[in-house]
């Protein structure tokens, strides 16, 4: 005789099964590919691992053999990211998105590594600004190995140069995974110039739209966001609207700082830490926190 927890379990099974409705309404055609996190996780373990050999992957133990094991990682991540490309191209296309610029996945894929080397050759501005920055860092391999921001700067690159490649859904997914990883939070479709450094990392915010210079340093919790949204005539939130900040050159950014609004930050700017920043500043401008009010008391008073 079937029991009652049996029972519900089977309710539960069918009702899972069916189409949830309204923003479930999604289940896939299982006949088409479907964007694999694991493959994506390993498409970015092999690109650390391309852009930093030795540093990240397996050990190179002969300089002259740095040539071959290069070229079997490059071709393994042609392979998967070709795969991963045309599977997100299918999913969009069944949820009637775009899909990637109207090129085959293997010739997007081949685009993609052929941008590496200034894909690495940014990040090494990025490695040494924080270098130049930071007394406690001891030599540029401390940075690769140790600093989250430099992880977070490598998924940042890569999924930036795949969306402007017009590759949907996986810049997004490999963004988040430095988000989990870093606690570092950037939109792949925010510009950052080189040279760029971030300091402990813990909490920054990166939006979508932030256009930031060459030469810019933020500290922890910093958030480079937007202060309201447009909406569209249903009411929604209106995509691809200007609305956060853009930080010229030589800006520095303290720790807890909140800038928002489609606003611009002039260059060789200073805002110190906690301030709330919703308006625009000229070239040179200093933003400090009110000062503390300082007091002693003796003997009780003041009690």
């Amino acid at each position: 005789m079937e029991t009652k927890s049996s029972s519900i379990i089977e309710n539960t099974i069918q009702l899972l099964a069916v189409s949830g409705g309204g923003a479930c309404d999604f289940l896939p055609d299982h006949e088409r590919l479907h964007p694999s996190i694991e493959k994506l996780k390993a498409i970015v373990e092999l690109l650390r691992s391309i852009l930093f050999p030795g540093y990240f992957g397996e050990p190179i133990q002969r300089q002259n053999s740095l040539p071959h094991i290069l070229g079997v990682r490059v071709e393994k991540l042609y392979l998967l990211l070709a795969e991963q490309i045309r599977s997100v191209q299918q999913f969009n296309h069944e949820n009637n998105h775009t899909t990637a610029s109207g090129e085959n996945s293997e010739g997007v894929a081949e685009q993609f590594i052929g941008i590496l080397p200034e894909i690495r050759r940014k990040l090494c501005t990025d490695v040494k600004a924080i270098f130049d920055g930071d007394p406690a860092a001891k030599n540029y391999g401390e940075i690769i190995f140790c600093y989250p921001s430099i992880r977070a700067m490598i998924n940042y690159r890569a999924a930036h140069t795949l969306l402007s490649l017009g590759v949907p859904l996986i810049p997004r997914i490999i963004s988040e995974m430095s988000h989990s990883e870093t606690g570092i939070d950037i939109h792949p479709g925010a510009h950052i110039g080189e040279y760029f450094c971030i300091d402990h990392g813990t909490g920054v915010v990166i939006g979508e739209t932030c256009i930031i210079g060459n030469h810019v340093r933020l500290y922890q919790g910093v958030t480079l966001g937007a202060k309201k949204f447009t909406l569209d005539n249903d009411g929604n939130p209106a995509k691809n609207v200007p609305r956060h900040p853009i930080i010229e050159d030589n800006v520095v950014i303290y720790s807890n700082a909140n800038v928002l609004g489609r606003i611009t930050i002039g260059k060789n700017s200073i805002i110190g830490g906690n301030v709330w920043q919703t308006k625009s500043l000229p070239p040179n401008s200093r933003v400090l926190q009110q000062k503390a009010v300082e007091s002693s008391f003796t003997d009780g008073g003041g009690i």
